[in-house]
């Protein structure tokens, strides 16, 4: 088991608030002129799964050339207002075969992608759907 992860927000000004994870380089900013914390909480999901997609197509030695994920959450109405559906686009560049996307999409949402398990435990819809464009 890994350490714990630790991280810092601190109020700028305003409604903006700099995020930073310790021994990370890159700082975000939460809020007003900067991204809600609900959205970050979508792009985590969608950034989690592209990279295991990536990894797993490499390992199998499929020829992915890109990959995009667009990700779209609907909310509930109560608060805490936590996300009920969840739908991911995967649209793979290459010629890669259809039955190793799904495969990888199906073990990065089924067994590797924490950001996707976590919205699943409280409760969300994860769906996805594939295109795949072919390569030169």
């Amino acid at each position: 088991m890994s350490g714990p992860v630790k991280g810092r927000v601190e109020w700028f000004r305003d409604y903006q608030f700099i995020g930073r994870i310790e021994g990370d380089k890159c700082s975000v900013i939460l809020g007003e002129g900067g991204i809600s914390p609900m959205k970050l909480l979508l792009l985590s999901v969608a950034g989690c799964t592209a990279y295991d997609v990536v990894m797993i197509l490499k390992k199998m030695r499929e020829p992915i050339e890109g990959l995009e994920v667009e990700i779209s959450g609907e909310r509930s109405e109560e608060h805490p207002k936590v996300y009920r559906r969840v739908h991911l686009h995967y649209r793979i560049h290459g010629n890669v075969r259809e039955e190793k996307a799904k495969r990888a999409i199906e073990l990065s949402q089924d067994k590797y992608c924490s950001a996707s398990a976590h919205m699943k435990l409280s409760g969300a819809e994860v769906t996805y759907s594939l295109e795949i464009i072919p390569g030169r």
